[in-house]
Parts: C-alpha cells; structure tokens; sequence
C-alpha cells in the first residue's frame, strides 16, 4: 500500500506510538484522523502535521472504551474525507499489581480500552475499510503471547485482542482487507508512569528501565512499513521472537525465564 493520500485513523494518538505514527504515516503523505482523550494536545499535533507535511489532519476526542465515542470518530472520518483506508488501533493502558492484590475494576478498565476499543473502533470502520480493500491494525504486545507477572488484565486484554484480529483476519481472506498484529517489545514511552496499580490508579513512575527499550519513532516505522508490504505479524524485537518461540517449544522453562526477568524489576511485586 502507498500511503500517499490515504485516509488513516489513529487512536490513542496523543503521545507515544500513537503519536509517532501520525508523524511518520504525515510524511508519507497520508491524510490522518487522530483520536484520544486529550483534544487540545491532538489539535497542537494536527496543526504541526499539517503544516510540517502539507496533508489534511483531524482531531477528534475520543474515549475508545465508550462505543459512542467510536462511532462518532469513525462518522467524522467519514465526513471529512469520504474514505477509510487504515484504522490503526493503539489506543491502550497498563497496569502493575498482583491479580491477589488487585481490585477487579482494573482488569475492567484494562478490557474496556485495550479489548473493547479495539472491537468497537473496527466494528464501525469495516464496512468503509471493505470498500477501499484497506488496512485493519492492533497494536497489541508480546504479552499478548505470553502472560507476565503484574499483568493478568494488559496479558488478558492483548491475548483477546490478538484472537481478535487472527479471526477477522481468516474472515477477510478473501475480502481484500488486511489485518495486520503488531507486537512492539518494551518501548520507551508513557505507558508505564500511566499504569494502573492495585487500587485502579495511575502509578506515576515506569518500574523498567526507559533507556534499554524500543524508542516509539522505531516502532512506529516498523509498523507503518508493515502496513505498506500489507505484515500479518510484526513481532519486533529478538526477545520477543523467542518469547514466542519458547511458548510453544518451552513452555516451563519460559515460565521460569519470564519469571526471573519480572523479579528484577524496581521495587518487585515477585519477592
């Protein structure tokens, strides 16, 4: 796909991954509809983009775990343009504590976004996206292979997310739509100080160190590169491709990597 003057939709757009793909999907010259919570940071970044690449950008408030907020994106999409080509879904929240520690309205609210989002946000733009044999994309996570420690709902929501899309996707085989999981390793980006804790609050600190992870300007060039050569996969980092690959070869032995790995963590929740 030549992303030059295609109509692409971004959730969670506001920062991070999502962010750095409005600039890198900008420079390719597609036209973009930026979705998130924060309106006036999204009409700061859609004012930038328009002016730095001459393209057309939207921002449109949205909160992707409330159904009618993605139907509004998807109608002013749309309205706008007349097209959808690519719905990028990215929007997503974290969280850290122990499943015996936690209350339950955090694996809801890890549902709502991460899951529900995702299922509403595509459910209203397929019909378009049918129409111009487009690109449908989940941001999802290598936790979405394996689950980690301090992370039932973030595991619990991507491994939903990805049989998600792997069923969509066998849908469309003959539709002409592309469904493409992209699977970033750890990235450098906010996620984490916006974490939920036990308690369904936002944590405030990362509990990893930023400075070895992927920097979001690579992952979202991997990504824009996989919806180019229309990807079904991108897992991308080499841990992550081993994680994969020793959950079906190794299942035990990366239960007690995995394990190792979280109990080095800053201020670990396994003792």
């Amino acid at each position: 796909m030549n992303l030059s003057n295609k109509v692409v939709i971004i959730t969670g757009a506001s920062s991070g991954i999502g962010k750095a793909l409005a600039y890198e999907m900008a420079g390719k010259g597609a036209n973009l509809v930026l979705g998130a919570r924060q309106y006036v940071t999204l009409c700061e970044i859609t004012q930038d983009l328009e002016k730095q690449f001459k393209v057309k950008a939207l921002a449109v408030q949205c909160d992707v775990s409330i159904e009618e907020d993605c139907a509004f994106l998807i109608k002013q999409a749309i309205l706008t343009f007349g097209k959808i080509d690519v719905l990028v879904n990215n929007a997503g929240i974290s969280m850290r504590a122990l499943f015996n520690d936690l209350d339950l309205q955090v694996l809801k609210k890890l549902m709502d976004v991460n899951f529900w989002g995702t299922v509403y946000c595509t459910k209203y733009a397929l019909p378009e996206i049918l129409k111009t044999k487009g690109s449908i994309v989940g941001v999802s996570s290598i936790a979405g292979y394996k689950g980690l420690p301090g992370r039932t709902g973030y595991s619990a929501s991507k491994f939903a997310m990805n049989g998600f899309l792997d069923a969509l996707r066998v849908e469309n085989l003959k539709t002409g739509v592309h469904v493409m999981t992209a699977c970033p390793g750890f990235t450098a980006s906010n996620i984490r100080n916006t974490a939920l804790n036990k308690a369904a609050q936002q944590q405030g600190e990362s509990s990893l160190d930023e400075e070895k992870m992927m920097s979001v300007d690579e992952v979202a060039k991997i990504i824009t590169g996989g919806i180019e050569g229309r990807a079904r996969t991108l897992i991308m980092t080499g841990q992550g491709k081993l994680t994969v690959t020793l959950s079906k070869l190794l299942p035990a032995l990366l239960d007690k990597l995995v394990y190792n790995v979280f109990a080095k963590e800053k201020d670990p929740l396994l003792k």
